[in-house]
């Protein structure tokens, strides 16, 4: 697999797709808004296209929007051309409401995740939940005192995890397999977690690291 669309044209998409290219993959960044990424594809060479148009060339896909236009995005890319195919859930269930001290809102319950309600959404997609826990300045080759940080992952599909987890490899973590989509449950709330030293101290750099 060596050819990934990128549904979302934010920092994180525009980060994860200069990522892959890094390493030998092929990418492509979908957007809702012709001609919006011009600076980033003459900068990076990395080409763009509508959600569809994206979704149809690459072999697998990575989710980069906001949590609660995921499935909005997910049907703009077409259903026929996600069938099969790996898509890297980088989505968070985050409520539009500020936080309260640090603490982001969120709409999703304690007993579901976001990434199930796709699954169950597109069952013929094999979704795999990563990159969601961590501020897209590190989310490629991340340098630490104490060395590779961990990157929690989970999906249904072994497969599709073991190519996530070669690439959390190339990009420089520590793949921590949390096994299925359920476990989305509490790699979610990682995200709240990780960014409450950012809204209370301003620090938006730092990264968690599983010990054994």
């Amino acid at each position: 697999m060596t050819r990934f669309g990128i549904l979302g044209s934010g920092a994180v998409g525009q980060t994860l797709a200069s990522g892959l290219v890094k390493h030998g993959y092929e990418a492509r960044v979908g957007s809702r808004t012709a001609g919006k990424l011009k600076d980033f594809t003459t900068r990076t060479g990395i080409a763009d296209g509508s959600f569809a148009d994206v979704a149809a060339w690459a072999e697998g896909l990575v989710l980069a929007v906001a949590g609660r236009i995921a499935l909005d995005a997910l049907e703009l890319a077409g259903r026929a051309n996600l069938t099969g195919k790996l898509v890297i859930d980088v989505t968070n269930p985050l409520d539009a409401a500020p936080p309260e001290d640090g603490v982001l809102r969120v709409f999703t319950g304690p007993n579901e995740s976001l990434m199930e309600r796709l699954q169950d959404a597109y069952p013929d997609v094999k979704f795999v939940k990563a990159f969601n826990s961590v501020g897209n300045a590190v989310m490629v080759n991340p340098s630490f005192p104490g060395g590779r940080p961990t990157m929690f992952f989970c999906g249904n599909d072994a497969a599709a995890k073991a190519v996530v987890q070669r690439i959390l490899e190339q990009f420089g973590w520590e793949p921590a397999d949390m096994g299925t989509a359920k476990a989305a449950r509490a790699i979610e709330p990682l995200c709240q977690l990780w960014c409450i030293p950012g809204f209370r101290q301003n620090q938006w750099t730092h990264a968690f690291k599983l010990m054994a």
